[in-house]
């Protein structure tokens, strides 16, 4: 079974396994290695451990040696050739106005090639940069982006609680950060004060969200009106820590309660229970619909009751007709229309008879 020892070429950084083979080296060992970019030095994470075959991974790489007193005398020279490098950068990139900012160079071991990490806020174009770089150290020049929280991982520095950046120290990779995570633990979303090192929101606050989602499902809402034994009044604060709850009562005072002595939900203040009505035998006063039949009808004391006259028959049909010819002065009657009956294409005459029917008879004087 392969002997296989986990190790890591930067405080923080990833891990790596390799094949140790028969070497004796145990935890924070400086170690050559060989990668896929060519020789590094890390140092070892966990001593090596025998493991099924099932269970390590295929084609690992062997641990070539443990590090010898060259070995570091040459990672020591790797670090002046990076120091030089960064400064002959840095100066290009001023002179030719790039809008990029240098964050680290890296050498790798045996100074194959040099790797120049760099932050911008877009794409650059560093084809001219190269060639000055390539021409002056003679060696592989590789440009890589990286983001702001890679910025200061690489970079460190000291956080607004006053210990070294957790990106740094023991944060091997970077979690999603949101603002919920703020809230739920009742933050100030101040960006001053929930930001870090890098601009973005703060590791940390992924550390206890967790926690506070557990022990804010046992407490009331906010605004929410609860009762206990001797008091009833709305959920104002809370603070989860310590499990009290901070109610404000209907006459504007404020009141500490533990979580334990919330009974439950208590009513809105502007509800009342509905009164019990009492039985119909035992009611004093009848209904509103009762009282409007007893209710006697009220008449007028000036004005005599109006007697309703019956509606006068309706006239014969020659009478009708005789009632819409005009009167003496050529004007119709007020209130009456002139009506014209049309049978058969005919228009019906003064005298009431059609146009087409028989003429009325004639006088004897006629």
């Amino acid at each position: 079974m392969p002997r296989i020892a986990t190790i890591q070429f930067i405080t923080a950084g990833k891990m790596y396994d390799f094949n140790a083979g028969d070497l004796d080296i145990g935890p924070g060992d400086k170690v050559v290695v060989e990668t896929e970019r060519g020789l590094g030095l890390g140092s070892v994470v966990t001593a090596p451990a025998e493991r099924e075959a099932n269970d390590s991974p295929a084609n690992l790489a062997m641990i070539r040696r443990k590090a010898t007193p060259e070995d570091l005398l040459t990672l020591e020279r790797n670090a002046i050739r990076e120091k030089e490098a960064y400064d002959f950068c840095l100066k290009r990139i001023m002179e030719r106005g790039m809008q990029m900012k240098l964050v680290r160079v890296e050498y790798l071991f045996d100074g194959s090639k040099a790797v120049f990490f760099f932050t911008a806020d877009g794409r650059v174009d560093f084809r001219d940069l190269v060639k000055d770089l390539a021409h002056t150290f003679h060696t592989r020049i590789e440009m890589r982006q990286i983001g702001v929280r890679d910025e200061s991982k690489m970079v460190g520095g000291i956080g607004i609680c006053g210990r070294e950046l957790c990106c740094c120290s023991f944060l091997r990779d970077f979690q999603p950060v949101s603002v919920k995570m703020a809230k739920e633990q009742s933050l100030a979303l101040n960006p001053t004060k929930i930001s870090g090192q890098c601009g973005r929101l703060l590791c940390c606050l992924d550390y206890e969200y967790e926690t506070y989602c557990c022990l804010r499902k046992n407490l009331p809402k906010c605004g929410k009106r609860v009762r206990t034994d001797s008091v009833t009044g709305v959920v104002d604060k809370l603070n989860i820590l310590t499990g009290t709850i901070t109610l404000k009562m209907d006459d504007g005072k404020i009141v500490v309660v533990k979580q334990n002595e919330v009974l439950g939900e208590a009513l809105p203040a502007d509800t009342q229970p509905r009164a019990v009505t009492p039985p119909a035998a035992e009611r004093p006063f009848p209904k509103g619909r009762e009282r409007r039949h007893e209710r006697p009808e009220r008449q007028p004391v000036d004005a005599a009751p109006q007697r309703q006259e019956p509606a006068p028959a309706a006239p014969p049909a020659a009478e009708a007709g005789a009632a819409t010819q005009k009167p003496e002065g050529g004007q119709p009657s007020k209130g009456r229309k002139k009506h014209r009956y049309r049978k058969h294409g005919h228009r019906k005459g003064q005298d009431g008879a059609s146009g087409g029917g028989t003429p009325p008879p004639l006088s004897p004087g006629a």
